[in-house]
């Protein structure tokens, strides 16, 4: 058999897997279907109690699979999915009656969309396959997850340790499942399959689009080019600068929530760069940038795949410079935003920029120009206690305005009051439906049981009350 026909025999079965677990799932769900909220709960519980258990396996599953990140962060975000979001999700309502308002005469009724194709990154593989898994049979829903090729066995096995936790304690067969062989041809007959109902996506740009087209209801959200304002009135120069530093280096910079930029106003930068290098960020001089570009970036401006997810100290190494072993970030100095400046995109690596303005009004404009330079819609950090600057700054377009917290811990819910989730979407910015942090309730139908509250007849006298409001 030539090489060719072997690939073309590989596809095949790659897109005949595909099938046979949407249509797995579709009659898995049609047996769910009806399930209450305690049956359902139920199933959630032991399925977060198998991935905590796991999460250690998962994490070093992760890591040796795709190279990318930290084995001890990536146990982190795995319980983070299994404790944090578990516990959230089990607070909601999601079928049955959701809530009676008495006044309105309306009842809300839950109920869930059928079969949600998941979409997981490289990046953050098993921990995205754990949130999706988890929110969306706590939706009542049956989940095909499509990984990326580079992480298929990882995250092939989160989702066998959640299939048989959920199986354990009632769930039908097929309800959750991965696609062995997640081929671009075996994804894309995943996601425009007549048994999937909707597509819960995160990716890279090209497989957000091609989410968009697969022609069915589709969340999907992607990149992150994320910047953090650190105002005169920082509360805590210190303090703020461990936050940026411990956000940027956690998981070696794998999460598109952390910050990608700081723009510091000009009466605290000579401190808080200060604080930034005692909180382990080297330095990188002007004259390796474009070192460091080439390292990190293809001709055409994307993402070298194998620089992604490394620590500082190892992209140091590959670029020629010399840093402190004790490196947890590579600090670079820009004085402008675009494709001009190809280090000002956005990186998924321990790799801060930073810029130093004259004021609010400098630091306004230079945040808007990150975040549309690949950003729109996604989160803003801010540190300050000017309320003034704080509502000033809210104006910008992010979905998330995080203020005095690292933007990863706050944007994913864990510091903040937002929920907690491991998909954020971005709004219409980003051409995104949704601009909330995804949970279960973006996952169900919502049906309204309405009374009459008015008489029905008094519609057709509009038109006669406007003419005799007109005489």
């Amino acid at each position: 058999m030539t090489s060719t026909a072997a690939a073309l025999d590989a596809d095949l079965a790659a897109i005949l897997d595909a099938r046979l677990k949407a249509r797995a799932a579709r009659t898995a769900f049609e047996l769910f279907e009806g399930a209450d909220q305690a049956r359902i709960d139920a199933i959630v519980r032991a399925m977060a109690r198998a991935g905590t258990d796991a999460a250690e396996e998962l994490a070093r599953l992760a890591v040796d699979e795709t190279g990318y990140g930290v084995f001890e962060d990536k146990i982190v975000k795995n319980l983070y999915n299994t404790r944090v979001v578990a516990d959230a999700l089990l607070s909601m309502r999601t079928v049955g009656v959701l809530w009676v308002d008495e006044g309105a005469r309306t009842t809300a009724v839950g109920c869930p969309v059928g079969v949600v194709a998941g979409i997981i990154p490289v990046t953050n593989p098993t921990s995205t396959v754990l949130f999706k898994i988890l929110a969306s049979v706590k939706a009542g829903n049956a989940i095909v997850c499509a990984p990326h090729p580079r992480a298929a066995r990882c995250c092939t096995r989160a989702a066998q340790v959640l299939a048989q936790a959920a199986e354990r304690a009632g769930a039908p067969p097929g309800l959750i499942s991965c696609l062995d062989q997640p081929t671009l041809s075996a994804t894309r007959e995943l996601m425009t399959h007549d048994a999937v109902t909707m597509i819960l996506a995160t990716g890279g740009a090209d497989m957000v689009r091609a989410c968009y087209s697969a022609g069915k209801p589709t969340i999907a959200v992607g990149a992150g080019n994320v910047p953090c304002f650190v105002h005169r009135s920082v509360p805590d120069i210190t303090e703020a600068a461990v936050m940026v530093v411990t956000s940027k280096a956690f998981d070696n910079g794998t999460a598109c929530v952390a910050e990608q930029a700081v723009v510091i106003d000009e009466p605290v930068a000579d401190a808080y760069e200060a604080a930034l290098e005692a909180a382990g960020c080297a330095w990188v001089d002007p004259s390796h940038h474009p070192a460091l570009s080439a390292l990190l970036f293809t001709e055409r401006g994307g993402l070298r795949p194998e620089a992604v997810g490394q620590s500082a100290v190892e992209l140091a190494r590959r670029a020629g410079l010399s840093v402190p072993p004790s490196t947890r970030v590579l600090g670079i100095r820009l004085d402008s935003v675009g494709r001009h400046a190809p280090l000002s995109a956005e990186i998924l690596g321990p790799v801060l920029k930073v810029h130093r303005v004259a004021d609010a009004d400098e630091g306004w404009r230079v945040c808007r120009e990150i975040l549309a330079f690949g950003g729109e819609g996604h989160t803003l950090a801010l540190h300050a206690s000017d309320p003034d600057v704080i509502a000033r700054f809210s104006a910008l377009p992010a979905s998330r305005i995080l203020v005095n917290t690292p933007a990863l811990f706050g944007g994913m819910g864990y510091s903040t009051g937002i929920d907690p989730s491991f998909v954020l979407g971005t709004g219409t910015w980003s051409g995104s439906i949704a601009s909330d942090n995804i949970t279960a309730l973006h996952l169900i139908n919502i049906k309204r049981v309405a009374h009459e509250v008015r008489p029905w007849r008094g519609a057709l006298e509009l038109a006669e009350r406007r003419e005799l409001a007109a005489r």
